[in-house]
């Protein structure tokens, strides 16, 4: 290639943000963790706007996240560390970058298993049914996900093979792929596949689609959160295979590519299974109590030691600690006491008057 087309090559392609962090007095500003925060924000908006829709209070969201996103970070990172053990526990890794989660590094498979079981925990203390919030929520995650791509690209990182297309992306050389003897695979014109970017359309027009779909045929009971499951992973899929970064291969594979293919084949099955037992989108979004029996059961009656019934007798304590049986009795002004048995008195001619 000579020099005038080499320089046309690289006017056509996309450029690399020539920084990723800048400084605001000691402190320093990331861009990775910036997208990634930008992403919950875009995610927890979207998802109250939709969780409102279905019922549900927007101050349900902010609890949810509250559990969900801090576990959904560590279950990424948690499964980007297991995945790539050799940059952090092979030969001349460093354990402690396990920890360095702002320069990138954030598995979604192990982000959304975590975070799913954050979001479990939320959805039970606030009585919420976790299948509608799952199908809220969906959308917005593929939209955070497609915001926090952003970082990979201001870290030049996650990008693809070589190509010639007019979209190729330019990386600067530290950041070129290198072979064991630490020099460059490629010559320093080369562009690459932004799959970072691919990904990230993908992710929107997927979130789209759910909306859609949503919509359209009123899906319910997890569907939503199923068919995003599918759709991610069929994106993945094909993104996955032209990615060159370091990974773990199963049989010839990337690990990711077996995982979007059992996942993304998993999603499908459950969806088919959701729409035969749950045609139509659930009209409750909160556990319901149970309500009452129509007979209830009778008080308990007091039983005395022998196993017969205790009948109270509605004794009164009188002040000077003797007690008082009520029995029916009146007194009477005379001090006697007057038995009301329940008859009547009636005027009788053979009564008599004794001395």
């Amino acid at each position: 290639m000579t020099a005038m087309s080499a320089a046309t090559a690289l006017a056509a392609t996309i450029p690399s943000p020539p920084q990723s962090v800048w400084y605001v007095g000691p402190f320093p500003l990331r861009a990775y963790a910036l997208a990634i925060l930008a992403g919950i924000i875009a995610a927890v908006f979207i998802t109250q706007r939709r969780w409102v829709a279905r019922g549900g209070s927007p101050d349900d969201v902010l609890e949810i996240a509250f559990w969900a996103v801090p576990a959904g970070i560590i279950g990424g990172r948690l499964y980007h560390v297991i995945t790539s053990p050799s940059d952090y526990f092979g030969a001349g890794g460093d354990p402690l970058k396990a920890l360095r989660i702002w320069e990138g590094g954030l598995g979604i498979w192990g982000a959304i298993a975590l975070g799913g079981v954050g979001a479990w925990i939320a959805v039970r203390r606030q009585g919420i049914r976790l299948a509608p919030f799952a199908d809220a929520v969906a959308p917005g995650l593929l939209v955070a996900q497609a915001i926090g791509r952003l970082g990979n690209w201001f870290n030049q990182e996650l990008f693809g093979r070589p190509t010639t297309l007019p979209w190729g992306l330019t990386v600067d050389n530290a950041h070129r792929p290198r072979g064991e003897d630490h020099l460059p695979l490629y010559p320093p014109d080369t562009a690459f596949h932004p799959t970072f970017a691919y990904e990230a359309l993908w992710n929107l027009a997927a979130a789209a689609f759910l909306v859609w779909a949503d919509r359209r045929f009123r899906l319910g009971h997890g569907r939503v959160f199923a068919l995003y499951v599918a759709s991610y992973c069929t994106g993945r899929l094909w993104i996955e295979t032209l990615r060159i970064d370091p990974a773990e291969h199963v049989l010839g594979l990337r690990l990711n590519v077996w995982t979007a293919l059992l996942v993304g084949l998993t999603s499908i099955v459950v969806f088919i299974l959701l729409t035969l037992r749950h045609p139509t989108r659930e009209t409750e979004v909160r556990v319901v109590p149970h309500p009452p029996a129509d007979n209830p059961t009778p008080p308990h009656e007091p039983t005395a030691p022998d196993g017969t019934t205790d009948v109270s007798d509605e004794t009164t304590d009188l002040p000077d600690g003797t007690t008082d049986v009520s029995d029916g009795t009146t007194d009477l002004p005379d001090g006697t006491s007057d038995v009301s048995d329940g008859t009547s008195d009636v005027p009788n001619e053979d009564t008599k008057t004794l001395p």
